[in-house]
């Protein structure tokens, strides 16, 4: 999909096609054309798309079947409806491997411009349960730490974790880089790791942190994660926006 002409200076108006031979329903065909056109980067954030009307009478369909396929997008949280301004691009959602990465690292490969905002930064003593999922030595003190992950200045998670206060990184470190890379520089690498996907609804502490009104669909995510002299390098809760957020898997018949 490439962007033909603009209508105006914010209105983008896309080489759309069709194929009402197809199996697949018209209403997909148009939303994946349109999210083509946003992941190539031929509409941009911000950029403002042909209202419903325009788009039925130009590609011949009907009204209820482009309010479909614009809803299919907004619902992915690519497309925001804004009263008085019309349908905008938002930036495209995080698509993130299930592997062993950070998510600071999944921005940046991704094109994104992640940022970190450190809002608790404790060391003192452990609870019960964190010594036993660290397995932590009489008389160890833990860093008990809460981000929020920005993409392109964002909000998309939030990151609560705790680690063995040896090997902690400095709060400046945290602001500027991801965690992972942090342990890395300190010669501390994770090889393996357990995680826990899950879904919750956003109270009113994430829903001010992460933008959301109260009740909207969050992901979760609970790993902790071993170093290869099967040491635990520290154990997380994150809670990310599912409008801005997914995780992938590839599966493979054994």
């Amino acid at each position: 999909m490439t962007a033909e002409h603009k209508t105006s200076p914010e209105t983008v108006m896309l080489e759309l096609a069709v194929d009402r031979s197809s199996s697949t329903p018209l209403y997909l065909q148009l939303a994946s054309g349109i999210e083509a056109a946003i992941r190539s980067g031929d509409l941009l954030p911000g950029s403002r798309i042909e209202n419903e009307l325009a788009l039925s009478q130009r590609l011949g369909l009907s009204r209820p079947t482009v309010r479909q396929g614009i809803q299919e997008l907004v619902d992915k949280g690519m497309l925001v409806r804004k009263r008085g301004v019309g349908t905008q691009v938002v930036h495209g959602p995080v698509n993130r491997q299930v592997a062993l990465t950070s998510l600071y690292d999944d921005l940046r490969t991704a094109g994104k411009a992640p940022r970190t905002e450190v809002i608790e930064y404790r060391v003192g003593r452990p609870s019960s349960g964190a010594v036993d999922r660290l397995r932590l030595a009489p008389g160890e003190q833990v860093l008990d730490l809460i981000r929020v992950r920005y993409a392109d200045d964002e909000p998309l998670a939030v990151m609560r974790n705790t680690i063995p206060e040896r090997i902690a990184p400095t709060r400046a470190d945290l602001a500027a880089d991801g965690l992972y890379a942090c342990l890395r520089r300190a010669g501390v690498s994770t090889v393996l790791a357990h995680e826990r996907i899950g879904a919750t609804v956003a109270d009113a502490e994430h829903a001010e942190l992460l933008d959301e009104p109260v009740g909207a669909a969050l992901l979760t995510m609970e790993r902790t994660s071993f170093a290869n002299d099967g040491s635990v390098v520290e154990y997380g809760h994150h809670v990310y926006r599912a409008s801005r957020y997914s995780f992938e898997v590839t599966l493979v018949d054994s």
